[in-house]
């Protein structure tokens, strides 16, 4: 599953005057789910279903 939005990506690197190598798109995903795993865990583990900002 792909978390992220690679045009997102590309235009901010654009703005910024960076490029982006092929490779990031899947790193990045992969850190975006383990903070996400992180979250889940710790909504879960105060009884909620409902995702939080504080849970990041």
């Amino acid at each position: 599953m792909s978390f992220i939005v690679k045009k997102a990506i590309q235009d901010y690197a654009k703005k910024k005057n960076v490029q982006v190598g092929g490779d990031f798109y899947g790193a990045i995903d992969k850190k975006v789910e383990k903070l996400l795993d992180h979250a889940v865990k710790r909504c879960g583990d105060n009884k909620r279903k409902t995702l939080k900002a504080y849970d990041l």
